[in-house]
């Protein structure tokens, strides 16, 4: 009688792999959309060019543009482009917080309708935008613009179904959109002056430069407080060239508008 045939071979086959210069994976790659269902979010995006009769606004574009400089400065070790960065963390927080608390107040009176099911207004022709940045708090920028388009649809609702009254749904929309300018004009203030800690530690910087952007906090200046998220900062020896091949990524938006694009204003 024969014997069975092994189930399992002595040795473990091996899988061959394509034949490639390097067998590590590839670079990541990824898509990030903001949509929004009103003309009062779309319109933060791109803001306002300053005219004769009104100042500019300063929107989610500029905003993500002036924070690439802050946070590249950061990475070079400039403790002010530091203290910009919680400014902007601290203004993104409390402005999310304030949106959170609107909206729970919001959905509140949705419930409270006797009888009566109601659904969020919506778009037909939602806004889509592809975003490209270069550093984490642009992007926290995007959603505080989705939560106050969701605000927005929220609030029309309400008043369309008589929860709340016309002049309060006007000043509760104007005034989250103020909120969200001011936050978005936080990095305003700061100056790309090539600065970096060990310059300012050791008063090598003229007090009139430093004083463009007001007084640091010593515990930002030492290095003790920085905000949640930080970029990696890249020392280099002395004597030693930076090499080519570090650049960082401007932050951009899609130039290509997604089919469904909504170009009502």
């Amino acid at each position: 009688m024969k014997s069975e045939q092994a189930l399992l071979p002595e040795k473990p086959e091996k899988v061959k792999s394509p034949k490639q210069k390097d067998d590590s994976p590839g670079v990541l790659h990824g898509q990030t959309w903001l949509t929004v269902q009103t003309y009062q979010a779309q319109q933060l995006i791109h803001g306002r060019n300053k005219s004769k009769d009104k100042p500019a606004i300063i929107g989610l574009v500029g905003f993500a543009d002036r924070l690439r400089v802050i946070w590249q400065a950061a990475r070079d070790d400039d403790p002010f482009a530091d203290w910009w960065l919680i400014k902007i963390h601290d203004a993104l927080e409390n402005t999310r917080r304030h949106f959170i608390q609107r909206q729970s107040v919001l959905d509140s009176l949705l419930l409270n309708t006797q009888g009566l099911e109601v659904n969020v207004a919506v778009s037909q022709r939602p806004y889509r935008l592809q975003l490209q940045f270069a550093n984490p708090y642009a992007y926290q920028g995007a959603q505080l613009i989705a939560a106050y388009d969701n605000l927005v649809r929220t609030t029309l609702t309400c008043r369309h179904i008589g929860q709340l009254n016309d002049e309060p749904a006007t000043a509760s929309i104007s005034n989250s959109a103020r909120r969200v300018r001011a936050t978005l004009s936080t990095p305003q203030g700061y100056r790309s002056l090539g600065l970096n800690r060990e310059k300012l530690l050791a008063g090598d910087v003229d007090t009139r430069v430093t004083g463009l952007m007001g007084d640091i906090p010593e515990a930002v200046l030492s290095g003790e407080q920085r905000a949640p998220i930080t970029p990696r900062k890249i020392h280099f020896p002395k004597q030693s060239h930076r090499p080519s091949n570090l650049k960082s990524q401007p932050s951009s938006f899609s130039k290509t508008p997604s089919n469904d694009e909504n170009h009502d204003t």
